[in-house]
């Protein structure tokens, strides 16, 4: 016997009448979703959100006053956090749309069998939510703590060297390292220099691995310092990196997958 879907109060916000009726059938065809509110420009969706606090909100991206981006920014400041799903006809806004923790970034025209996914997606993060709020068993509490040990046993500088002199960085300002002749760069947004770590598995060890992914065999990202997507063939992807350089840095078979769930593409 199928269980009943998640109920969810919706909310959307988008300055075109027709593609919000559009939209707001979807919406109705979808079952167990229910429409609270709708705004036609950013400024009355914060408003409105804030006050009927629903559970999923649909956003455009380009609405005057405010647009989806700085929406979702102030939501986030005012901890009003319900699961995002941005609507445009700009794909290029995707990496934007993520950085704000959007579940799903739909375009214009929504197709219904992606619609439909997006709002699987959202039950699925709501559920997760959910079970991470219970009260951890023993062993669970057990590796939650293994964790933050190990997360302070991280670097918060990492010494890099720059011609005769090294130069100390923080880990978050680290755009990406790679091996590059069997020796290992590491570069930010200011400088690049050599690493004193022989590989980057000793390197990713003192780093975050919630930020800094290692993409492909001979690449380490990180993932807040992404500024471009880009698909290669055979559905990979090539990741435009924000450094001085706009660094393009391929990501392997074995980690688009990862990539992909992590971006919902």
């Amino acid at each position: 016997m199928a269980s009943t879907p998640l109920a969810l109060r919706v909310f959307v916000a988008d300055d075109e009448p027709l593609a919000r009726e559009e939209l707001c059938f979807l919406i109705g065809q979808a079952g167990a979703l229910e429409i609270v509110g709708q705004a036609a420009d950013g400024v009355e969706a914060l408003r409105m959100i804030g006050e009927l606090r629903p559970d999923l909100v649909f956003l455009d991206m380009q609405m005057p006053g405010l647009n989806g981006l700085e929406v979702a920014q102030r939501l986030i400041q005012a901890e009003v956090l319900p699961q995002l799903v941005f609507v445009t006809a700009f794909n290029q806004y995707a990496v934007d749309a993520f950085s704000v923790s959007a579940v799903d970034y739909l375009l214009k025209p929504v197709v219904p069998a992606v619609f439909e996914q997006a709002v699987d997606k959202v039950r699925r993060r709501i559920a997760s939510e959910q079970a991470a709020r219970l009260p951890l068993a023993p062993a669970d509490l057990e590796r939650v703590i293994e964790a933050v040990q190990a997360r302070q046993e991280r670097r918060d500088q990492i010494a890099i060297r720059v011609g005769e002199r090294f130069v100390l960085v923080r880990a978050e300002e680290i755009v990406h390292a790679s091996v590059v002749d069997e020796t290992l760069i590491v570069v930010t947004n200011s400088v690049s220099g050599t690493s004193n770590y022989r590989t980057l598995d000793e390197l990713q060890a003192r780093l975050d691995p919630a930020v800094f992914w290692r993409v492909h065999r001979s690449h380490l990202v990180n993932i807040t310092n992404i500024k471009e997507i880009v698909p290669w063939y055979s559905r990979n992807y090539i990741l435009k990196m924000k450094d001085a350089k706009a660094t393009e840095i391929p990501v392997s078979r074995s980690q688009t997958k990862r990539l992909r769930e992590y971006l919902q593409l």
